[in-house]
């Protein structure tokens, strides 16, 4: 398997995350933006008309005193009306763009091309974080305009001080302390709290269990109610001590930084009190303007801090997300076949799941011919489910390749393939909507088209499941929702194979145990009716294959083509009646099932 993608640079990422928010909001980021501008001037010259007041007072110049004072009056009008202005605008763009980004990152879950971001550790961790961090990523604009106010605050506070001596300018080096520890802070504690994210998320697990409903029956039976409480205490343990140890030493040098800050700081104020014999109005602009410079740099560093911990930590994860999500589709060139002429073909395929040494499918050579039904058969273990979810591109293969009449699977659009896949799977999803909808989900287009919902109900065999509903297809499923219905879980399966009945010219159709929970005779009638119906589709049709995976070899034995799996390897591959004349695996667990039954 490939390498774990490292993370993208942070500045990079932020471009790309600011792109995106001025990609959706244009004029409202560009407004935002220049009120925050704006609002930051009147604040920063108060001390200018302080000094100018000072100088009137000492001077006896009316003229001077009456500017200074309208200038202070203005400062305070206009500091406190830009800031409303500037606060509300900013408000309007964080609520417009906080949609677009929740939407994006949905998206982006939801549509990689395939599920392997759900299963490695080190990729869900991140998910983790990002999935907490993109409900306040829009704060990132904010926080990102509002560092760019308090440095314009800084600059013309350090104008105006280098007004009174070039040597002042000195002070913001002794603010550099405090500046490089905000920036190295923010890094030292997220690396914390990436280390001790697979005790964090056991411990948000671990609080679900005990604490939702479907796991609720079994954890009061066993009585492991203070288990969990006990392990969910331990794993946040876990998590939160390294992560406080690092706050806590990065604070001390935090504090020592500003303790730097605040010596320079009081020898600015002596040095211009008794070492330049300076005029009061300087004075009094020295200790306004220094003291807004400690209050500037606390808060220009501290929005640092945070684009650089929370907010461009968010952006680092989105962009990782987005790049990932694009090199699933790299090199996927290749039209999607209008049928299939020579059928699907595994060429020396081998696959291992992500963070496991082990084979699960071990040069698998196989030839899937068009117009055929298919069985897979095989003990737990034996790559079943595993051998489906690659031809549904849901996984890549390790080495190896899958050709679509002779071409590579990895360049046909993931897509565009999918919208030829139909089929049902053993652990398929309840999907709480109306009936109607849970069924029509399987074919967007025609979701709303009910004779497509009643046909996929009937060749699914759930017609009797719908008939029982209180309101039929407009029934709402799930006892949790208003006037929802609970169904039982061979109900649930039976929806789930009308849903992936909905399609009905797929190239590859696939029933990965989608009817476990039924019987074995209404299986057997299921898939049977099926199989001839997929045998008729022959003569007009477009060349589909049909895989069938079950356990039952009842049903097995209707398929045109059975492949028997073991330990990860093609065992045998033949029809039911050559595979039993070999009498070798497959007949051998034909008999023993046989016998089952009688």
């Amino acid at each position: 398997m490939p390498s774990t993608e490292q993370l993208p640079a942070a500045l990079p990422s932020m471009w790309r995350a600011l792109k995106r928010g001025y990609d959706a909001e244009p004029t409202l980021l560009v407004v935002a933006f220049a009120l925050s501008m704006v609002a930051a001037l009147p604040d920063a010259l108060l001390a200018l008309w302080l000094k100018l007041l000072a100088d009137g007072f000492v001077d006896h110049d009316n003229s001077l005193v009456m500017s200074a004072s309208i200038g202070l009056g203005v400062t305070a009008a206009g500091t406190w009306f830009l800031r409303v202005i500037s606060d509300r605008t900013q408000r309007r763009f964080r609520d417009r763009v906080t949609i677009a980004l929740e939407s994006h990152v949905a998206h982006l879950q939801a549509s990689v091309a395939t599920i392997e971001h759900h299963e490695r550790p080190e990729y869900l961790d991140r998910l983790t974080i990002l999935r907490d961090q993109v409900f306040v990523l829009d704060h990132m604009y904010m926080s990102l305009f509002t560092t760019c106010g308090w440095i314009l605050r800084l600059v013309v506070t350090v104008i105006l001080l280098a007004s009174v001596h070039p040597a002042l300018v000195l002070l913001v080096a002794f603010a550099l302390p405090t500046v490089l520890s905000s920036t190295w802070r923010p890094a030292v504690e997220r690396a914390a709290e990436e280390r001790g994210a697979p005790s964090n998320r056991l411990a948000r697990h671990l609080f679900d269990v005990a604490t939702t409903a479907p796991p609720g029956k079994e954890v009061r039976t066993t009585g492991i109610a203070e288990t969990l409480v006990a392990r969910r205490r331990s794993s946040w343990e876990n998590w939160y001590g390294p992560v406080a140890r690092a706050r806590w030493g990065s604070a001390a040098w935090h504090t020592l930084g500003w303790a730097v800050f605040g010596a320079g700081y009081i020898g600015a104020i002596v040095f211009v009190a008794w070492g330049l014999e300076a005029s009061p109005g300087n004075v009094l602009l020295v200790l306004a303007a220094g003291s807004r410079l400690s209050a500037y740099i606390g808060a220009t560093v501290g929005e640092i801090g945070f684009l650089r911990g929370v907010w461009m930590d968010g952006s680092i994860r989105l962009a990782w997300l987005e790049d990932y999500s694009a090199k699933q589709t790299e090199n996927a060139d290749a039209p999607v076949p209008d049928r299939l002429e020579n059928g699907i073909r595994f060429e020396h395929v081998t696959f291992r799941y992500p963070g496991t040494e082990r084979d699960v499918l071990s040069d698998v050579n196989l030839h899937f011919p068009p117009d055929a039904v298919v069985a897979i058969v095989g003990e737990n273990g034996a790559g079943k489910t595993t051998l489906v979810k690659l031809l549904c591109q849901l996984y890549r293969p390790a080495s190896g390749q899958i050709l679509i009449d002779g071409t590579d699977l990895s360049r046909i659009p993931v897509e565009g393939w999918r919208e030829r896949l139909a089929g049902a799977f053993q652990d398929f999803f309840r999907f709480e909507f109306r009936a109607r909808q849970t069924v029509g989900v399987g074919d967007v287009p025609r979701m709303a088209d009910e004779p497509s919902v009643v046909a996929a109900v009937d060749r699914a065999g759930a017609d009797d499941v719908v008939s029982q509903l209180v309101a039929g297809l407009e029934t709402q499923l799930g006892p949790t929702w208003p006037e929802g219905v609970e169904v039982s879980f061979g109900q649930w399966q039976k929806l789930a194979l009308a849903r992936g009945f909905m399609r009905e010219s797929p190239l590859l159709l696939v029933l990965d145990e989608p009817t476990a929970a039924l019987d074995a005779e209404t299986e057997h009638a299921l898939f049977e009716r099926y199989a001839a119906a997929s045998r008729r589709n022959e003569r007009s049709g477009n060349g589909r294959v049909t895989i069938l995976v079950s356990h039952r070899f009842s049903t097995v034995r209707m398929a045109d083509l059975i492949i028997v799996l073991d330990g990860a390897r093609v065992a045998e591959v033949g029809s039911h009646e050559e595979l039993m004349k070999q009498n070798g695996q497959y007949a051998e667990l034909y008999r023993i099932q046989a016998e089952a039954y009688h």
